[in-house]
């Protein structure tokens, strides 16, 4: 399992690289209040216990958990009781959310082939707690009660482009069952697009190629998926909107309007099916019709054909869908300066299954820094402003309990809170963040001040060898080591920052290790601490760090004089995606001119090969010219207002009215009207993909636009998109007279 750079390289990019402990000035403090800040967070540092993270990811991972289980609450009060034990005050806010567990579930082959697929993991020696009571099944939340029979079509990743494929080659899904491959993108997109399609059931699967024995030994003996293990998951349309599907917008709590189910626009109408390679092979063996091309093939020793006649499947599920109780535990750690100001830290504790990755090993960093800093307050230090800390109930079926708990709360949130910082799964590796740009010098600056468990150089350091590594060109290298920052990533979805930042406009950053703790358990009954201790993160060294880190930053931005946003990281990251987006539209007009080109002069065909089929597809409009000049102007001024603010920040400014206005100016970038088709979500900088879910679009409304060629809209959403920015910019320099 251990992933290296190449040695001599390595060494090469690190040798002058320690830790900047003994730096005297950091974003939002004077230097004495820097000088005091580093003492404390040199502190916290030795509070914090890899032994006995590694004791808590095993408690909280000893039994089964998920949402609406009585393990699941007894989780919840433990971690109550740990917080009030390390001096927090700390209560459980529990909201009634809908939620589906599966009553029955058949797979079968019938016709001339018969095969019954198994649907379950077996439990294995090496795994003590494998064979555990309490299991959720293998299955997909949220799929609709069915029972379907219908020919099977293999739909490759079952993503836009793979349909596009079958319709050149006129191979219809309709009426038929599609099975697809996990990969590429969130696997909710999958069913989505096989309905939009006119598909009648789904089946999901994880290829060898991808998450099996293709890349190594597989469980128990490497990391690897064997044959036998599932990824359970939800396919909740949460590009629509996460949370309770029946109470959008506002809180699930016990009394709240409720839709009904069959009208909830983020649920699906046909069943959907989780299985494992092992029970996938029979299908895709029976199946005739077109060998798929080489980049549809996967590692099973079938030949993958298309199918579509022939080979039938009979699928049927159904669900119990009643309201179950979801626990957040919300613990506060009350500042007397400024309590009013909250920096809020969060971290998911409901499991598929057992979870000793996912969530249990953020979730325990998480309860490391609440205990370190309940011993700091032993020592006398207190923070300059309020730190809520939260353990999130069901996170796994969409992020139910921190949505629940963001519209229960939204305008305290948008009043008075700072940031928002989300962990979740952790393993070992590189140090990964991504969130609001504004954050990102002070995220550079952290990283720059703690060492890597392993090399013993910064973070920082290790993380711009990977860039350089990985970088495309012998440019793109050298810009990488002659950088002082290092870009953080732009967040789409999949974990509990979604509602702060993408509908309340609140501040967030989620962080974690990985690149070296690959492995296919996840959302399996092997997600396991036998699977962790071997695989993820022996030592729980990488667990230490991610609480350094993320305890560094939630007391940076808790203590910082003047709260650390800067606002040029913001307008330079926006300006990026811009000429980004300029640059894919004018890609789009050109590869359009020369598709067209080809199709009307005849010889789609000589770009096939001979044997091939495939229809030419259909002459496309042409790619009109889009106005950005809006955005460009909105965003000369942006570039103005974040100086100006840059330049107030340099002289010490640090009243409570001044850095409200900076903690609040994120939500200039709101729209009320929200994005095309899903108005629940906000942000007019980062958003999931409509068709990649976890994946981030940025401009969104502006980009899908363009990708979907809908030139009205895009325009439409240039115009949205610029006033949003000039809000901002407006915002911005009323701070800086």
């Amino acid at each position: 399992m251990k992933k290296t750079l190449p040695g001599s390289l390595l060494a090469g990019l690190l040798c002058c690289a320690a830790p900047a402990l003994a730096q005297h000035r950091i974003l939002g403090f004077t230097d004495t209040a820097a000088t005091r800040q580093l003492a404390w967070e040199d502190r916290f540092d030795q509070q914090l216990s890899a032994e006995h993270i590694g004791a808590n990811i095993r408690e909280f991972s000893a039994f089964p958990h998920h949402m609406g289980s009585a393990r699941g609450k007894a989780v919840a009060e433990n971690i109550r009781e740990q917080f009030k034990s390390y001096g927090w005050d700390a209560s459980i806010e529990t909201f009634q959310v809908l939620f589906s567990t599966p009553k029955s579930r058949v797979l079968e082959l019938v016709g001339s082939s018969t095969y019954k697929a198994s649907l379950k993991e077996p439990a294995l020696p090496a795994d003590a707690t494998s064979g555990q009571e309490g299991q959720l099944p293998t299955y997909n939340c949220w799929s609709a009660d069915g029972d379907v029979t219908g020919q099977l079509v293999y739909v490759n990743y079952g993503l836009p482009d793979d349909y596009e494929w079958l319709d050149r080659k006129g191979i219809s899904v309709k009426g038929k069952i599609v099975i697809a491959r996990y990969g590429k993108a969130w696997r909710g997109i999958k069913p989505k697009v096989a309905q939009e399609h006119g598909a009648i059931g789904c089946i999901i699967y994880a290829d060898p190629f991808d998450d099996g024995y293709y890349q190594g030994d597989v469980y128990p003996k490497g990391p690897f998926k064997n044959e036998n293990g599932v990824q359970r998951g939800s396919v909740m349309d949460f590009v629509v909107y996460p949370g309770d599907p029946l109470t959008p917008n506002v809180g699930a709590t016990a009394h709240a309007k409720r839709l009904d189910r069959t009208q909830a626009p983020n649920l699906l109408k046909i069943p959907v099916l989780p299985i494992s390679y092992k029970d996938a092979q029979p299908l895709l063996a029976a199946l005739e019709g077109p060998v798929v091309p080489a980049a549809w093939r996967g590692a099973l020793p079938v030949t993958y054909h298309v199918g579509g006649n022939g080979a039938r499947v009979h699928l049927a599920l159904a669900f119990d869908w009643g309201l179950k109780p979801a626990y957040d535990v919300i613990a506060t750690f009350k500042s007397a300066q400024y309590p009013d100001e909250w920096v809020v830290r969060g971290n998911h504790h409901d499991a598929w299954v057992n979870g000793a990755s996912d969530p249990v090993s953020g979730l325990s960093v998480m309860m490391e820094e609440a205990k370190a800093i309940g011993e700091l307050a032993k020592q006398g230090y207190r923070p300059a402003r309020t730190l809520v800390y939260c353990a999130w109930d069901g996170e796994e079926p969409g992020l139910l309990g921190s949505t629940e708990w963001v519209e229960t709360h939204g305008a305290e949130l948008q009043q008075k809170a700072v940031a928002y910082v989300n962990t979740d799964n952790n393993g070992r590796g590189f140090f990964e963040a991504a969130g609001s740009h504004a954050l990102q010098p002070m995220v550079n600056e952290v990283m720059k001040g703690i060492s890597d468990p392993e090399t013993r150089v910064s973070l920082w350091e290790r993380a711009r060898a990977k860039e350089v590594v990985d970088a495309a060109s012998a440019k793109a290298k050298k810009e990488l080591l002659e950088t002082s920052t290092l870009k953080i990533g732009a967040l789409g979805s999949g974990s509990d920052y979604s509602p702060f930042l993408q509908h309340a406009g609140i501040p967030s950053l989620n962080l974690g290790f990985g690149g070296e703790d690959a492995g296919g358990e996840y959302h399996s009954i092997y997600d396991s601490y036998d699977d962790f201790v071997r695989f993820k993160d022996p030592g729980f060294q990488y667990q230490r760090a991610l609480a350094q880190a993320a305890g560094h930053i939630t007391l940076r931005i808790a203590d910082a004089v003047s709260v650390p946003f800067d606002f040029r990281a913001l307008y330079k990251t926006i300006s990026a995606y811009l000429d980004d987006l300029m640059s894919a539209t004018e890609a789009q007009r050109t590869n359009t001119e020369v598709e067209n080109k080809i199709i009307n002069a005849g010889d789609y065909a000589l770009a096939l090969n001979p044997r091939d089929s495939m229809q030419a597809p259909p002459v496309r409009a042409e790619v009109p010219y889009v106005d950005f000049a809006p955005l460009q102007n909105a965003l000369v001024a942006l570039q103005k207002a974040a100086d100006a603010v840059a330049a107030k920040q340099a002289t010490g400014a640090g009243d409570a009215a001044f850095n409200e206005g900076l903690y609040r100016a994120e939500q200039q970038l709101l729209v009320v009207d929200g994005l095309p088709k899903r108005a629940w979500f906000k942000h007019t900088i980062y958003a999931p993909g409509y068709y990649t879910g976890y994946g981030v679009k940025t401009l969104p409304g502006v980009r899908e636009a363009i990708e979907q060629r809908q030139w009205k809209e895009a325009e439409q959403q240039v115009a949205v998109a610029a006033a949003a920015v000039n809000k901002l910019a407006a915002h911005l320099q009323a701070l800086a007279k």
